[in-house]
């Protein structure tokens, strides 16, 4: 698929402006961006990071998303008149009228951001963007920025699970935006788990702006609101051939649905007439797309023999119908039945269309259900996921952090009472170490100022969540995860398409080792600091509680 045009980059960054204005973080961001301004330390350089602290859905990795958003938020952040006004009406009224000056005069041309590229696989506790500049205005860009990565990476690696759980060979379909939490929610699934592994969705917003292929035909309602054949109209087609008179299609049906009543020793006083009448009227309306639901009132009596008679009439008129739908029931039994149907008619009919047509099954998957239908016998092609997916019922939030490191070039860091919520200090690198045959082992976190580890030499590290102790480690081949992406109010890294970031996804994910990519109990992925940074966190902590003093000193 090719990259987005020009004009498909315009309406992203105006989407962007829309969807999050300067206004959308929270009050305290202000609040402590004045406090900052009327001490004179706004202008101080300052180093924040982003990460989250556990890998979501019990899994052992995640993907990094939303990085493409977060450029467009940078490059366009800016305050209006407007903004400003309101924000005279929320802060005390004690706060400086020059704040709101300055506030006016604000943009990102100052700001530089490191970032692990868009697409990789990624692990708990390693710092994924690097946002440096002013203290004032990186600290107003956390929420939003959280707000661009949370969502996003979290449901890119839902649907990458979905993906691996389906496997590689079947197709799937994602169809959530009624689900989804609001408009933004589900246009944000809709490109997100198209990167994390979904072929198809049923947002046309999405194919818009995104260039995602697009599917979808008919809902029940569609079918339940025919009665009777009386309703077809127009009740003629015209054949590929072009011949110049339309065919009775109504009658060509009929004729077809009396032979495959007779195959299928089926009972033609069972079949509900609003269903075909529904069928007849699609299939004249999309003769080259017929794909209708046939589960509306009864899959084996009605549904799968009115789709064989419709299907088999546009095949002597020279159309090739598409495949069948089901929404509900044994999907995996019912697929199998549908299939000895289609094959029957192929081999009695002579028709080898009916080899190729497709199953699509909707009903409700989800992760467990995705896996638990590769274990059981069944004949679908394509799986429809919606609720489970975009909403991430498995875990509804990523939980990424925004934590200052560095402030005037010293290092910075959060001692919690909770180890889990306690920061690692400094401006820093990140190194992913990969083995000899090719997958990574190890990502190690080391001072921006240290030399990079060296493939074939052996390093000491310590792993994170250990008993403090170090390890050593000899890398077949080392790759430095962040690149610059932002700088002096530019975007300094292409913007790749949905396409070309999904394509990141699959290889990142390929390398992997198949421990680390297991659904269920994965081998946790090995974060480790290096020597260096680890004695500046041991530094750290043995000087907190010797500063705590301060107080009794002259």
């Amino acid at each position: 698929m090719a990259a987005p045009s020009s004009n498909t980059c315009g309406l992203l960054e105006r989407s962007i402006r829309e969807r999050v204005p300067p206004l959308l973080t929270d009050l305290y961001q202000f609040t402590m961006a004045y406090a900052y301004w009327r001490a004179g330390r706004h202008q101080e350089p300052a180093v924040f990071e982003l990460f989250f602290r556990d890998n979501p859905f019990s899994g052992g990795f995640s993907l990094f998303a939303g990085l493409h958003d977060c450029l467009l938020f940078l490059r366009s952040f800016h305050f209006t008149d407007e903004d400003v006004e309101f924000l005279r009406s929320v802060l005390p009224p004690a706060t400086d009228p020059a704040f709101f000056q300055f506030l006016r005069s604000l943009d990102c041309s100052g700001v530089t951001l490191r970032s692990v590229p868009e697409g990789t696989v990624v692990f708990a506790r390693v710092p994924l963007m690097e946002v440096a500049g002013p203290l004032a205005v990186v600290q107003l860009l956390e929420t939003s920025l959280l707000c661009l990565v949370n969502y996003s990476s979290l449901v890119c690696s839902n649907a990458a699970r979905f993906r691996l759980a389906a496997g590689p060979k079947r197709k799937l379909l994602e169809m959530g935006l009624r689900r989804a939490q609001g408009p933004d929610g589900g246009l944000t699934a809709s490109r997100y788990t198209h990167i994390g592994g979904f072929d198809l969705t049923s947002n046309v917003q999405a194919g818009f702006l995104f260039g995602i292929p697009v599917a979808g035909t008919m809902a029940h309602s569609y079918v339940t609101s025919f009665n009777s054949l009386e309703e077809v109209w127009p009740q003629t087609l015209v054949a590929v051939n072009k011949e110049p008179d339309p065919v009775d299609f109504i009658s060509l049906t009929k004729g077809w649905l009396g032979r495959v009543c007779e195959l299928l020793e089926a009972e033609p006083k069972k079949i509900h007439e609003g269903e075909l009448a529904a069928f007849l009227s699609y299939a004249i309306a999309y003769p080259h797309n017929f794909l209708p639901v046939i589960d509306s009132y009864s899959v084996s009596c009605s549904g799968v023999l009115n789709f064989c008679a419709v299907a088999l009439a546009l095949c002597e008129l020279g159309y090739r119908p598409v495949g069948v739908r089901l929404d509900s029931g044994d999907l995996c039994r019912q697929s199998v039945d549908v299939r000895q149907v289609f094959r029957l008619c192929s081999e009695h009919f002579s028709i080898a269309t009916f080899d190729s047509l497709i199953i699509v099954g909707t009903n409700n998957i989800s992760e467990q259900s995705m896996s638990e239908l590769n274990k059981k016998e069944n004949e679908i092609d394509v799986v429809g996921v919606g609720t489970h997916l975009v909403t991430c019922t498995k875990q509804p939030s990523l939980g990424c952090v925004y934590k200052l490191v560095e402030v005037r070039g010293r290092p910075r860091m959060k001692i919690s009472e909770d180890p889990e919520k306690s920061t690692v200090p400094g401006r820093k690198a990140v190194y992913r170490l990969v083995d000899a045959e090719g997958h990574p082992f190890l990502d190690l976190v080391s001072l921006a100022v240290e030399p990079a580890p060296e493939a074939g030499l052996p390093l000491s590290c310590y792993p994170l969540g250990c008993d403090d102790s170090s390890v050593s480690v000899t890398p077949a081949q080392v790759t430095c995860l962040r690149q610059e992406a932002f700088s002096k109010g530019q975007v300094t890294h292409p913007l790749c398409s949905a396409a070309e970031t999904r394509a990141k996804v699959q290889s990142s994910l390929q390398t992997l080792h198949p421990r680390h990519k297991r659904l269920q109990e994965p081998d946790s992925y090995r974060v480790a600091l290096s020597e260096s940074l680890h004695s500046l966190v041991t530094e750290i902590l043995r000087g907190s509680s010797s500063n705590s003093d301060f107080l009794l000193a002259n």
